[in-house]
């Protein structure tokens, strides 16, 4: 460094020296920052998959993120546990898997996760025994069927959600973990929301975004619970997805170019399994999930309550006129 620009930084007040390190603090975290989030969405190559065990267990198999997520792991060679209270679903969904990968391995677990907790889980536990279980995907979850007041909820749809978002998700990781310790190998992946993590405030949808919340407190202490003992366990935040769920939180029932279908999901969802506690695998939904971190939470606040006032009033809308209808047929 030339004698002069030492003289002046020698010279210089500490003030100074110490905003000129700050900045370039800054500059330096924030362009590590850039180059690992280059590198998980376009470089990273995606874990074998296989290596973690020869079956996955999927929850919610039979439609939505939980099906795309299905297929994806038949391609990558593993077999199949699908878990889903409806066996007539789960046969077709069993055919569809089998039409793409004819070699893979299909067990069914009727287990209805609102209801009887208990018999289900001993069923599932009987299914899995003896099975190489290297990943599950806990995908099952509901949310009240419109935006509504937290008075407005029926005691009926809240135990339901609670059993199915906490209760059910909770025990199903509960009886899948022993047999990846043992192993000291497995995957688990829990299908959190986007609002929980993206959004401050989930108004007209409280009950849901309380149940979510708990999906990716639980998946992050659990991600540092199992790490040493060879157990990825990870939270996955999509925000909006082009399902049967999303048509009854958002206007944005179709695919776009802000909501990818449940295939394309899917796809990003496999290579981001057993990296990092808490991820948003999609690269759109990031940069919304990016741009939403930009804005004051009070802004977030008062357009989200906004947002599903608009939603409460189309839904009752339809309501009513499909009602009219029906009395006129």
């Amino acid at each position: 460094m030339p004698s002069s620009l030492m003289d002046d930084l020698r010279f210089q007040p500490t003030w100074v020296l110490l905003l000129c390190s700050l900045g370039l603090f800054t500059l330096t975290r924030s362009f590590i920052s850039l180059l690992r989030w280059v590198y998980s969405y376009f470089l990273r190559p995606p874990k074998q998959l296989i290596d973690y065990g020869s079956w996955a267990v999927v929850t919610g198999p039979t439609s939505g993120i939980g099906r795309a997520m299905a297929f994806e792991l038949a391609r990558k060679g593993l077999n199949l546990v699908l878990v889903s209270r409806n066996p007539d679903k789960l046969g077709e969904v069993s055919e569809a898997i089998w039409g793409v990968s004819p070699t893979t391995k299909i067990k069914i677990v009727v287990f209805d996760l609102s209801v009887d907790v208990k018999g289900g889980i001993f069923r599932l536990k009987g299914a899995i025994e003896g099975l190489d279980v290297g990943v599950l995907v806990n995908n099952a979850g509901v949310a009240t069927p419109s935006a509504v007041f937290f008075h407005e909820v029926d005691v009926d749809a809240w135990v339901r959600m609670i059993k199915v978002n906490l209760e059910s998700l909770t025990e199903i990781a509960r009886v899948v973990l022993p047999g990846m310790l043992q192993r000291r190998r497995g995957a688990v992946v829990n299908i959190g929301s986007g609002s929980t993590v993206v959004m401050p405030s989930f108004p007209l949808y409280a009950v849901y975004a309380a149940t979510k919340a708990y999906v990716a407190q639980l998946s992050k202490s659990l991600y540092h619970e199992y790490k040493d003992k060879g157990i990825d366990v990870q939270c996955q935040v999509p925000l909006f997805v082009a399902t049967k769920m999303v048509s009854g939180l958002t206007e944005a029932k179709r695919r776009s170019v802000f909501v990818p279908s449940s295939s394309e999901y899917a796809q990003a969802a496999i290579r981001w399994i057993g990296h990092d506690a808490l991820c948003m695998p999609n690269f759109i939904h990031f940069l919304q999930w990016w741009i939403a971190s930009l804005v004051p939470e009070f802004i977030h606040d008062k357009l989200r309550l906004r947002v599903n006032l608009r939603q409460r009033e189309i839904i009752k809308r339809l309501r009513t006129e499909a009602r009219n209808a029906a009395t006129h047929n």
